[in-house]
């Protein structure tokens, strides 16, 4: 009976930690994301010790989403157009030399802020390159939606454990001694993926007929949003995500307005991770694909409701309550991941990701930028209940518009229509 158990396969996350090549890109990807997140906290220490200005410090972090659209959009065609481990080996390269420039007494605080600006504009093509890779490695079955669901859950954990380890390091280290970790972390990166991963060849040839790197960006991302089905899929992604950080960009101020102690900030921000991480590692090992495809639209749905509990003003554990459950909220997602894969084109499906991942960093960003603004004239609360509530709505919106464009409903022109766009990504 022993004999006959161990040769059973493994299953579910373990499945997926059994392909090598994915354990690679599992180890590059915590290295280097434990790299950017004390890289983030030194450099803003750095900026600040330069300077004395509190806005340019906040500046530094806000960097870190701004450029994500710009590099998305213009140089979503790299992921596409050139051998997927050419594309994350030459990322990590060059990233590691950005911080590497950080490090010299000589660098203005103007050059950081560049260099900054070119590493986050730079890590959306690295992540969607990644997620188109993946199917390459893993399929495009269910192994890829859990190996998906195991990068993000480390992206979780990491940024609680980098933040602590950057406290940690700066209290040893300089800040620029604390950069020097992220240029390692870099190149350990970088060699993990070039000699743990096999060279396959690029989705799609370079255009024969001279088109430019940028305009097979712009094409491609006229092709991914001009389908409706995609864009939808999207929309999904995206606008749950946008009204979510709400709670997280107001926390300082929520704890100040409730009168709770120092420590709570960290739980206020704490909460919707620790929920995330839990919520995920259940649906990605306890339930089968077809129930996480069933529970996607009304996960969604109704994620975001738990922030309406704010408009009572809630103490610390009710607070914290509502943050965890909409983190759990976000495992939607894992369903989500399977329905964009087969939506999107194989050839298309390295600029589809790195738009997704651009444009997710973007509303995130927006969202905390308009939470904070709308804070001004409203009380913290009543701001995160009402994100909750515009959140739910929308989120609503883009369920039946999800829900029109399922294979099998729309239209026999709009799939005709969709066929046309596919065959022209070429």
């Amino acid at each position: 009976m022993s004999q006959a158990s161990s040769s059973v396969p493994p299953t579910g996350y373990r499945a997926v930690l059994a392909v090598r090549e994915f354990r690679a890109v599992f180890a590059a990807h915590l290295l280097s994301l434990l790299g950017v997140v004390v890289s983030e906290l030194a450099l803003t220490v750095l900026v600040y010790d330069l300077t004395g200005s509190p806005l340019l410090s906040a500046l530094t972090f806000a960097l870190g989403l701004l450029p994500y659209a710009v590099g998305g959009t213009l140089l979503a065609g790299v992921a596409d157009r050139y051998p997927a481990r050419r594309v994350l080996v030459v990322c990590d390269l060059v990233c590691a030399v950005c911080v590497a420039a950080m490090l010299l007494p000589a660098t203005p605080v103007a050059g950081l802020l560049a260099l900054r600006c070119l590493v986050a504009a730079i890590a959306p093509v690295f992540t969607g390159t990644r997620m188109a890779a993946l199917t390459d490695i893993l399929g495009e079955g269910d192994l890829y939606v859990l190996g998906r669901s195991l990068l993000r859950i480390v992206s979780q954990s990491a940024m609680l454990l980098g933040f602590g380890a950057g406290g940690v390091l700066l209290t040893v280290l300089s800040p620029r001694g604390a950069i020097t970790v992220t240029v390692v972390t870099f190149l350990c990166s970088a060699a993990l993926l070039r000699l743990g991963t096999r060279d396959r060849p690029a989705r799609t040839a370079s255009s024969g007929g001279g088109a430019t790197l940028l305009g097979e960006s712009l094409s491609g991302a006229r092709l991914v949003f001009g389908n409706r089905r995609v864009r939808a899929l999207l929309l999904l992604f995206w606008l749950p995500a946008m009204f979510v950080v709400a709670p997280e960009a107001l926390a300082a101020p929520y704890a100040d307005a409730i009168g709770a102690p120092s420590a709570a900030l960290g739980l206020l921000l704490c909460a919707m991770a620790v929920g995330h991480v839990g919520a995920e590692l259940f649906v990605g090992a306890g339930l089968r694909p077809r129930t996480r495809s069933r529970i996607v639209l009304p996960v969604a749905a109704a994620g975001l409701l738990p922030l309406v509990v704010y408009a009572v003003r809630p103490g610390l554990p009710l607070a914290l309550a509502a943050l965890a459950l909409a983190g759990m909220g976000a495992s939607y997602v894992i369903g989500l991941d399977q329905w964009f894969v087969d939506a999107v084109p194989p050839e298309l499906r390295g600029r589809a990701m790195t738009l997704l991942t651009a444009g997710l960093m973007t509303v995130q960003g927006a969202g905390m930028a308009l939470a904070g603004l709308a804070a001004e004239f409203f009380p913290v609360h009543q701001v995160v209940a009402g994100s909750g509530i515009i959140g739910t709505v929308t989120t609503l919106l883009v369920v039946a518009e999800v829900r029109r464009t399922a294979p099998g409903r729309m239209s026999d022109t709009e799939r005709r229509d969709g066929a046309d766009r596919h065959m022209t990504s070429r």
